[in-house]
């Protein structure tokens, strides 16, 4: 995924969630309970982060997370434990992930792709892991389809990823229908456009012509 992300994130960790605690608004802990009702079996989460979705995970499912970061890992197993789950932590590029072929039931991304350098590459792989009857939960951040706000999001973002390595411009709803992965549901978060919960499923079509959109 790249060094300067894993990096700033292995920097930021320590503070990661009291940076994030002003946009962590009562909504958004309901919007992650919402996304991730439907999950079950083995689930596997990209960017798990300091793990601030475990806390809404149903009982009885067989939980991975992986991480770019060591760093948010350590935090991650911290709070797992507090809570007292039983979650698989791994180090792991999600552009280059070491799992076999169709091993997980469910996958779940939060304001993750927005910060992946080849989102593509990283949503092939989600695609990759997930079974044929498996299904893909995403709840992320997008590019405004407004054209003044869209714009506006373009010129800024060279800036906002040079401070946060976060592009707050990144066409996620197009990304994973380029993998291959057939969106069966999406809303609008919150009255924002920008603000999008998705939930995809493997479609089983070669996903060899993928490009790389809003990379």
């Amino acid at each position: 995924m790249g060094n300067k992300v894993k990096k700033h994130f292995d920097r930021i960790a320590w503070m990661y969630d009291f940076m994030e605690s002003p946009m962590e608004l009562p909504s958004v802990s309901a919007w992650r309970r919402e996304l991730l009702a439907e999950v079950k079996g083995r689930v596997l989460e990209v960017g798990i982060g300091t793990g601030r979705n475990l806390p809404y995970y149903p009982p009885g499912i067989d939980l991975t997370g992986v991480d770019i970061s060591p760093k948010m890992l350590e935090r991650a197993r911290k709070k797992a434990e507090a809570l007292g789950m039983n979650v698989t932590l791994l180090e792991m590029d999600i552009e280059h992930m070491s799992f076999p072929d169709e091993h997980f039931d469910c996958t779940v991304s939060t304001f993750v792709f927005c910060t992946v350098p080849h989102p593509g590459e990283g949503l092939r792989e989600v695609k990759r892991v997930l079974k044929k009857d498996g299904a893909a939960f995403f709840l992320e951040h997008v590019r405004s389809d407004n054209r003044f706000m869209g714009n506006m999001m373009d010129i800024l973002n060279p800036v906002v990823h040079a401070v946060t390595s976060t592009n707050i411009n990144r066409r996620t709803v197009e990304n994973i229908r380029m993998a291959g992965l057939e969106i069966v549901s999406e809303a609008n978060m919150g009255g924002s456009k920008i603000m999008k919960m998705v939930k995809a499923v493997h479609t089983g079509v070669n996903d060899n012509s993928i490009n790389r959109v809003g990379v």
